[in-house]
């Protein structure tokens, strides 16, 4: 059992790594970011298709299902873009610490999904990655239309993520994610269309297409999967751990792809070491806060 444990952890940090590896992705796939997440979203879906054939997976759902996960695409598309303008416009490590605000927007917004009280620590933690966030901004400034792509792309990720926590509960999260990714194409190509997109500008180099197809393969396909099966046998405590390390990763490996052009001011490494240390240290807080909680009401039983 042990031996599957670390198996699984391993996969789940080689998942976490491939995620943190789409921002070099993002930086060096030369096409405008409607296009890059097109076709990612295009490629992503077809290989999904192809699993969920394989694998003799059901692909009929009832008319409801289908309009949820098709709307909800259109959330992960905006979100993609979003994502990519931002390393266009600014630097992998801005756009990375900038998404890692994400544990704010759903410390505020799942509560009032679900229609519960905010907890205090969800406060105190927002109040230090908004401080964080703010030094970004103030040693950064040059970057801010990055930094505010970034900030919204986070938003909407903890939005989609939040509906899918509720979604998967009815679902397949293969098959979710195969209509999420179709939604996302569906709603991208209306738009391109409307706005007369379909030009010269849609080609590929041969070097895009090599990016590409492992963006949408490797990156997103795969690595779906992949989290998909050890989230099966890993507590969530220990998937959130892991996923924190995502931008961790990423700017690891932009310094190693990038060297100088991802260099920073301490005012924004000290920024995003307070984000990125709140963030990982999260789920300690919310797990020792619970602990408390709990501690406190069997007290009560007792007396």
């Amino acid at each position: 059992m042990l031996k599957i444990q670390n198996k699984n952890s391993w996969i789940l940090h080689l998942t976490v790594l491939i995620w943190g590896f789409t921002g070099i992705l993002g930086v060096l796939i030369q096409v405008s970011s409607i296009y890059l997440v097109w076709y990612r979203v295009l490629i992503a879906s077809l290989s999904l298709l192809v699993y969920l054939i394989i694998r003799r997976r059901k692909l009929l759902i009832a008319r409801k299902q289908l309009l949820q996960y098709i709307f909800t695409g259109a959330l992960v598309g905006a979100h993609w873009i979003l994502f990519f303008e931002s390393i266009k416009t600014s630097t992998v490590s801005i756009t990375l610490v900038c998404l890692s605000s994400v544990t704010l927007f759903t410390a505020i917004l799942e509560p009032i999904f679900k229609r519960k009280k905010i907890s205090v620590i969800d406060i105190v933690v927002g109040v230090v990655i908004i401080v964080g966030i703010y030094l970004i901004f103030t040693f950064e400034a040059n970057y801010i239309q990055g930094i505010v792509y970034g900030i919204i792309a986070a938003f909407l990720a903890s939005c989609f993520s939040i509906i899918n926590s509720k979604l998967v509960s009815k679902g397949s999260a293969t098959t979710i994610s195969f209509y999420e990714m179709a939604g996302a194409f569906v709603w991208i190509s209306i738009f391109m269309g409307l706005t007369n997109m379909y030009d010269d500008r849609i080609k590929l180099n041969s070097s895009d297409l090599k990016y590409l197809l492992i963006l949408g393969t490797v990156c997103t396909a795969t690595a779906y999967v992949l989290a998909v099966a050890v989230m099966k046998e890993l507590s969530a405590f220990t998937v959130a751990l892991a996923t924190n390390l995502e931008p961790v990763y990423g700017i690891i490996l932009a310094w190693i792809f990038f060297g100088e052009q991802e260099q920073m001011s301490l005012g924004f490494y000290l920024g995003a070491i307070i984000v990125l240390g709140t963030v990982f240290s999260y789920p300690y807080l919310k797990k020792w806060h619970q602990t408390r909680i709990y501690a406190k009401k069997i007290k009560q039983i007792k007396s």
